[in-house]
Order: structure tokens, then sequence, then C-alpha cells
């Protein structure tokens, strides 16, 4: 899943932060990409290049089945727990942990199981 707002403050060139406490704000989920429960999305975008083409941030949901089309992506989960199927593809067990890549364009389905916090990384 990826994010829409890339309103980040500028950051200095380097920085870090405590993923766990990084308080997130409210982020828009189409409803027509849920499929059952009532999930919520929040994140935080920490950086974004001059161009807009790289975006690094943190990114939650809660429990619920989401559908998505993905952007060019790399994460890494902190907390939570999920399972992404893409479409042509294989099935996707995350957790706390692990690193996934997501091929831009690849159709997925995120049943989310516990709320799921990552670390993100975006190329457009």
């Amino acid at each position: 899943m990826s994010t829409s707002d890339h309103s980040a403050v500028p950051a200095p060139a380097s920085f870090a932060v405590t993923v766990a406490d990084v308080e997130l704000e409210p982020e828009d989920l189409d409803p027509a990409q849920i499929v059952s429960g009532d999930p919520v999305v929040t994140g935080k975008v920490l950086w974004e290049s001059a161009d807009g083409r790289q975006v690094r941030g943190i990114w939650q949901i809660t429990p619920g089945v989401v559908t998505d089309v993905e952007a060019n992506e790399l994460f890494v989960v902190v907390s939570g727990r999920a399972t992404v199927e893409v479409e042509g593809g294989g099935t996707l067990e995350l957790g706390p942990g692990s690193a996934c890549v997501l091929r831009e364009g690849d159709k997925t389905v995120w049943t989310v199981h516990e709320t799921l916090r990552k670390a993100y990384h975006i190329s457009y």
C-alpha cells in the first residue's frame, strides 16, 4: 500500500526516528478498496526528494481486507501481521521484521490480521 500524501516538511539530510513512536496522521482509503472490515489507514512522510519521485515514511493499517495497486516499494514490517495476495503471483506472509518488495502495478489483496506498521521507501 502506498501513501498519496506527499506534503512532508523538508528534513535534514540525515536523521533517525523510532518507528513505533512516530505520531501518524489519518490518510484517505477509497471505500471501493475495502473488501471487508473497517480498516483505518494512517501514515507520515518522513522525507521526499525534491522532484517527488522518491518518498520515505511510515504507514499503518488496522485489521480488515483491502485491495490496492502497488507502487515500486521496499518496506520493512515493524509490527503486526498481514497476508498479501499478488494477482498472478504468490501469497506473502508478513510479520515483524519482514522485508517486502512490491512491483509497480501489482494488484494486491491485503488481509490484515493485526494492525500492521511499516517503514517504506517508494520510487515513482
